[in-house]
């Protein structure tokens, strides 16, 4: 389960992290792009190895104080992505100015209790840390209460902000706000063992598993509701780009007979720039650039077709673009003939009509299938 959480985490940071590349001046993105990254930060800390190494660099305790200082940055930032989203711009930043003070202080506060504790009082993890020693009981109890409060506030917002969106938006809100309460119940249930060991009370190791379960799962709702929306989109996307690749491919034997008809349909790119010319191979440009070189290969062999077969009278057995498909042969023989356009019977095609355009790749595809299929 760890490392499925770091992999969402992961995923999450570098999605955030590109659309802010794409809007650096976006603060609420900004925000919640600083927020993933130390949720992420944090995590190496915490696992072992790390922080027995940052613990042997800096001092005992000193892993720990990282992390729940890299906590409190993160549900701060949490706090100040909803801030700056909201409609009063000067209240959101003043809000966020109170919030970011309030932080530094507590942060500053278990700093300082870290630093007056007995010596490697914090180098064990929560479950075996002695909370009768007072400093290391004011560092959990303080850090989980501010946790506990953020993380209340965000959820709150958040349920707020999802009752007024559509989905995916609304989808990835309430996963995103029910992490949020998670892992707040979870705070909260700490703060309660902390106090009780701060009195000397033993707590089982079941409760405390199922706290950190508890904690776990939260964090991968959050991370699955702040992910959803994008990846959601990102999944289209890729529908699309598939599909448009199949269409381009389809398209070929109905662009080979109209560019051998009409080699000046062909869209030309070297005059462009480098950019422009490596944008210009991408599926989506050269699905367009296929279609419209087909539209207009069509218009152009237009008067040498014979008849228009959708006005004629076929038998139900004939297959209608099957017959489409020797006129298009014929009249492009007739085109490179130099036959003169007014020795045929000049009826123009309703191939394709003034309809959508996805009408009109449903025809040009038909067409394609029939002539690869007469080949």
């Amino acid at each position: 389960m760890a490392f499925v959480f770091l992999f969402c985490l992961g995923v999450a940071v570098a999605w955030k992290w590109y659309q802010l590349s794409k809007a650096p001046r976006d603060r609420p993105l900004r925000s919640v792009t600083l927020c993933l990254t130390c949720a992420a930060a944090s995590y190496p800390v915490a696992m072992p190895g790390g922080a027995t190494g940052l613990d042997t660099v800096a001092g005992h305790g000193a892993a720990k104080v990282a992390q729940n200082l890299l906590l409190l940055a993160t549900v701060y930032l949490l706090m100040c992505f909803y801030l700056y989203a909201a409609a009063d711009e000067r209240r959101g930043r003043r809000r966020a100015r109170v919030e970011a003070a309030l932080v530094l202080v507590v942060g500053a506060a278990i700093t300082a209790a870290a630093a007056s504790v007995p010596h490697r009082e914090l180098a064990g993890s929560f479950a075996t840390t002695d909370m009768t020693v007072w400093q290391v009981a004011f560092f959990y109890a303080v850090a989980g209460v501010y946790l506990m409060y953020a993380l209340t506030v965000a959820g709150l917002w958040t349920r707020r902000y999802a009752r007024l969106s559509m989905r995916p938006h609304s989808t990835g809100l309430w996963s995103a706000g029910a992490g949020m309460v998670g892992m707040a119940s979870a705070c909260a249930m700490r703060a309660v063992i902390v106090a009780a060991r701060w009195r000397g009370a033993a707590v089982s190791d079941s409760v405390l598993l199922c706290v950190a379960l508890i904690l776990v799962c939260s964090s991968l709702l959050f991370v699955f509701g702040i992910t959803y929306p994008g990846l959601r989109t990102r999944l289209s996307l890729c529908r699309l780009w598939l599909r448009h690749r199949r269409e381009h491919a389809r398209l070929e034997p109905l662009w080979l007979l109209m560019t051998e008809a009409a080699p000046h349909v062909v869209l030309k790119t070297d005059s462009r720039s480098r950019g422009d010319q490596w944008r210009a191979r991408g599926v989506h440009r050269r699905h367009h650039r296929r279609f419209v070189e087909c539209r207009d290969g069509l218009v152009e062999i237009s008067p040498y077709l014979e008849s228009n077969p959708r006005s004629d009278a076929v038998s139900a057995e004939t297959n209608v673009d099957r017959v489409v498909a020797e006129q298009l042969r014929a009249a492009v023989y007739s085109c490179r003939s130099g036959v003169s356009p007014n020795a045929a019977t000049p009826t123009t095609p309703t191939l394709p009509g003034l309809r959508s355009r996805e009408a009109d790749m449903q025809e040009l595809l038909a067409l394609s299938d029939a002539l690869r299929s007469t080949n």
